[in-house]
């Protein structure tokens, strides 16, 4: 393809992406009531708790319609992940081989539950942050949020746990790529266990253990199932990689004269 062909090809990508974001923010409009009522439950709860004022704060006019245009293409940017992830795909394909192209969509098949779970966990885990955090306002004080500066804050967590879970299929690609082997890996096992479960006992929803553990399992299985595959992709690779040895050697003695007589 020319250059052209591929800018043109880059702006029809674009423009099915933003038709399927914009499809995803319509639900998101439709959505964001319950959603708000939800975010601003952990901050409501400090009001109870305090018996001073915390509420999330509009500073302007028309600030609660940019944050609700704010919360809806946010929230239709998740919905539609699957379509402008494809779009991705679809436009770097081309470029592949079809070795290539066979581990993108593995790749990517497992990327999207996995990101998308990611975003409902920390769906569940951020009311648990805000409230650690707002419960430290001094009793009769108030706690005014501004809107804007907590919606930033909730985009980081969840995203940031959306992200976590796409750390095994980032270290599976690693080390398909043969960066980094799974024994490596597999040493780093207890600082990150420990991290996973500091994380746990922060954002359980329960103060009761079984709380941590169930949300520690889930990232804990990901993380030692990617081990687990980046070691058999090594032990197939070595395995590979002795058999083309032997095959240079042999090829070598064939064509090397006198080598039959040497032997003998």
């Amino acid at each position: 393809m020319s250059l052209w062909e591929h800018l043109k090809e880059l702006k029809n990508r674009l423009i099915k992406s933003a038709i399927g974001v914009v499809i995803g923010g319509i639900g998101g409009w439709i959505l964001y009531d319950p959603l708000l009522k939800a975010l601003a439950e952990p901050v409501n709860r400090i009001s109870e708790e305090t018996g001073g004022l915390a509420a999330i704060n509009f500073g302007t006019i028309a600030s609660p319609f940019d944050f609700k245009l704010q919360m809806s293409l946010l929230i239709g940017a998740v919905i539609s992940s699957p379509i402008w992830i494809y779009q991705l795909w679809a436009f770097i394909t081309p470029g592949l081989t079809s070795k290539e192209r066979r581990y993108t969509l593995g790749y990517m098949a497992a990327a999207i539950p996995l990101f998308l779970a990611g975003i409902w966990v920390g769906w569940l885990v951020v009311p648990q942050v805000v409230h650690a955090l707002t419960q430290f306002t001094p009793a009769g004080s108030s706690s005014v949020i501004d809107a804007r500066t907590y919606i930033e804050f909730v985009t980081r967590m969840v995203l940031m746990l959306g992200l976590a879970f796409l750390v095994p299929v980032v270290l599976v690609g690693v080390n398909m790529a043969g960066i980094v082997s799974g024994r490596t890996i597999l040493k780093a096992w207890r600082i990150t266990v420990f991290l996973v479960f500091v994380l746990a006992a922060i954002a359980a929803p329960g103060a009761d253990a079984i709380s941590m553990f169930m949300l520690a399992g889930p990232l804990l299985a990901l993380f030692f199932a990617a081990i687990g595959i980046c070691i058999m992709n090594d032990k197939r690779r070595e395995r590979r990689q002795a058999k083309q040895v032997e095959e240079t050697e042999a090829t070598a003695d064939i064509a090397t004269p006198g080598s039959e007589l040497k032997k003998l």
